[in-house]
């Protein structure tokens, strides 16, 4: 079965190509805290297909350590995941770092007092990119973001700026964990379904340059993830597709157009 969705993929990136359009497939991976085997893993799958990823690190979290690592992973790109990665929400709601419930002014100076310690801890190699625990942020709050120095705000699929704005949106569309099923990696099958879908419904729309965000969580992989993340790599060597730098992704992104 699962060579059925492959097989699928491939023939929907061959529309893509044969309509002269364009996938920037990109990757984020969460809750980097420290090395660690999972680590090298991620490292050497990076280096093996030249994919760069957005690491996102806890800043208040990270281990001294983490520092001499990631400057021999020049491909493992570091950003703020969170400050805390603490749950703020009220009893029973979902969890939230961030939410519409908390002070501004303290909120900011938390992100703040992050950011300064990612700096201190990683240096110039920090990516000026936000990345919410749990995906959340309030918009109210996310607005405020480029004043406290970050480009790019990155969530999962259907999140959305408020009405007063807030910086470049880099969303994630697939996770390849499945959390609710014992956090496992996602059935293959699955995720193949999932990517060529949304892939078919992009092309439908008429949608010509598309990015799609691979969301990772390394210390959670098991070796249905790492063998199903080779696999796809190995397919974006595919002429439709380009496997993005996330850095690059902070420029607006290329205009789209329908074709007739």
């Amino acid at each position: 079965m699962t060579a059925e969705h492959w097989q699928a993929l491939s023939r929907e990136l061959d529309r893509w190509s044969n309509d002269g359009r364009r996938l920037r497939l990109w990757l984020r991976d969460d809750d980097a805290i420290a090395p660690s085997h999972a680590l090298d893993r991620l490292c050497a799958l990076a280096e093996r297909f030249s994919a760069p990823v957005l690491l996102a690190v806890i800043p208040m979290l990270a281990e001294p350590a983490l520092a001499p690592a990631l400057r021999a992973m020049p491909l493992l790109r570091p950003c703020q995941h969170g400050v805390w990665h603490r749950n703020h929400a009220p009893a029973g709601g979902k969890k939230s770092e961030f939410g519409p419930d908390r002070d501004a002014q303290a909120m900011d100076a938390e992100i703040a007092l992050g950011s300064r310690r990612l700096a201190e801890l990683l240096g110039p190699a920090v990516l000026p990119v936000f990345v919410p625990p749990w995906n959340r942020i309030d918009p109210g709050h996310a607005a405020r973001l480029p004043a406290l120095g970050f480009a790019g705000l990155s969530c999962f699929r259907g999140y959305r700026l408020g009405p007063q704005g807030g910086p470049r949106l880099l969303n994630t569309h697939v996770d390849v964990m499945d959390w609710q099923g014992g956090r496992v990696g996602r059935a293959p099958a699955d995720l193949l379904g999932e990517i060529a879908a949304w892939l078919a419904a992009a092309r439908e729309t008429g949608t010509q340059n598309a990015e799609l965000g691979l969301l990772l969580h390394h210390r959670d992989h098991d070796e249905t993830v790492w063998s199903f993340l080779a696999e796809l790599l190995n397919a974006a060597a595919h002429p439709a597709v380009n496997l993005a730098d996330p850095g690059l992704l902070l420029a607006p992104p290329a205009p789209t157009r329908s074709r007739t």
